[in-house]
Parts: structure tokens; C-alpha cells; sequence
């Protein structure tokens, strides 16, 4: 005779990497301070259980804007965790995203859960409650692959930019020097950015031409099959 099936007792959570980048900074990650336990007045991501008429894109949106304040430009799906233990409450699996902000666009406002919502570099977080260092990790693993393949740095720019800050943006989230010679002629060649009339003044050499990112266009040749590539 089969024994009987043990009830689940499990809750759903969700929880947000949040990059952002200062120009000519180090990539930076989205922290709250809980003002609630466990890890009461500890640093971790924002997050928060999911509601039951909730669905996950839903919930992770409205954690990030009741603890934050902020509605990410760049946000999808990065990975399930759910190993015991990690939640020392209940038996919690967490849905992690990973979302981009440009910093400049957003004023953060802690509010719920959170008493403070700060940007903490990449290279200088503090110790973080739950396993959400080991989250960390894995989507800045995400970041670095998938921004070589796909143009979504270009959510962390100001809307017109020059091209050393992309140059930059990308140095600094691979964490390795690019060749800006090839990295130039290989973005240029494919037709996304869009200059405009507007200069910016860096240092004591010449001005530099201001570019836009031309989603549309890049919508069109994804359509046609177009692959983005950065290596």
C-alpha cells in the first residue's frame, strides 16, 4: 500500500538583482536594508513573497516599487532557487530577476519591508542575508555573457551618450580592457546608434558626438534574424 502524499508547504518568493552604472564607476548593484527578520538591519536584494492572485512579473514589479521605488528599463527571469534551509522562517523557492536601471533616471525610495535603499559597487557589497550573494553571483555571470550577444547595456546610458561611455559601460562589466579600435567599427557596422548635433566636452581634448541607441532599427534586423555580437 502507498503511503500517504505528504502536503507541499511551500511558499513562492521573488527576488530582483538590480545593476546600475555610474558613469566611469564600477557596475552597481540595487540593496535594501530589512527592517523586519530575519537579518533584521542587514542588506539584501529586493524581494518579497508572492501574493496569491499574483503572477510573478506582477509581484517582483511591486517589490521593487514599494521597497525601492523604482520600475526597472531591462527586467526578465534569471533563475529558481530553492535549496532548504535558505530561508530560515519557512521553506521558501525564489524566483530571482535580473533587472538594469540607469541610476540618473530613478530616485530611490525605501518604504515596506526596507528602511534604505542604496547602490552598493559590484566590488564593495556588504554581507548579504539569505543566499543572495550566491544570487548575485550567478546573474552578474548572466550580465557578462549575455550583454556580448544582446544590446541591453544601452538601458544603463543616458539617452544620448558618447561613445566612450559605452566604451567604458562594456570595460567595466566584463571586468576586462576591450580593443576600442575593433569594439568601435564592430558596434558602428551595425547601423544602431544614431548621432546627433549634440557634443560633450571630456577633459582637455575635443568634444565628443553624442549618440542615440535606435531600437527600432535594432527591432527590425533582430526580426530579419540579425544577431548581436560583442567579443
Amino acid at each position: 500500500m502507498d503511503s500517504p502524499k505528504k502536503l507541499q508547504d511551500i511558499k513562492v518568493a521573488v527576488d530582483a538583482v538590480i545593476f546600475g552604472y555610474f558613469d566611469k564607476k564600477d557596475l552597481q548593484i540595487l540593496l535594501i536594508k530589512r527592517n523586519i527578520d530575519p537579518f533584521k538591519g542587514g542588506w539584501a536584494l529586493p524581494g518579497g513573497l508572492v501574493l496569491d492572485d499574483e503572477n510573478l512579473d506582477d509581484a517582483v514589479k511591486r517589490e521593487l516599487h514599494e521597497e525601492a521605488g523604482i520600475k526597472p528599463d531591462f527586467l526578465e527571469q534569471l533563475y529558481t532557487f530553492g535549496n532548504v534551509g535558505r530561508d530560515p522562517r519557512n521553506r521558501v523557492v525564489s524566483v530571482a530577476y535580473l533587472g538594469l536601471v540607469n541610476p540618473s533616471y530613478h530616485e530611490l525610495f525605501a518604504d515596506s519591508d526596507a528602511d534604505d535603499a542604496q547602490w552598493f559597487s559590484v566590488n564593495e557589497l556588504p554581507k548579504l542575508a539569505f543566499d543572495h550573494q550566491i544570487i548575485i553571483d550567478i546573474a552578474l555571470k548572466r550580465l557578462r555573457t549575455k550583454i556580448q550577444y544582446q544590446p541591453i547595456g544601452f538601458n544603463l546610458l543616458n539617452e544620448e551618450f558618447p561613445f566612450s561611455d559605452l566604451e567604458n559601460l562594456y570595460k567595466t562589466i566584463v571586468g576586462q580592457e576591450i580593443d576600442r579600435r575593433n569594439f568601435r567599427k564592430k558596434i558602428m557596422s551595425y547601423g544602431l546608434l544614431n548621432e546627433t548635433n549634440n557634443v560633450k566636452k571630456e577633459g582637455s581634448g575635443r568634444p565628443g558626438k553624442l549618440f542615440t541607441f535606435n531600437q527600432e532599427k535594432y527591432k527590425e534586423l533582430e526580426e530579419e534574424g540579425f544577431y548581436f555580437e560583442i567579443k
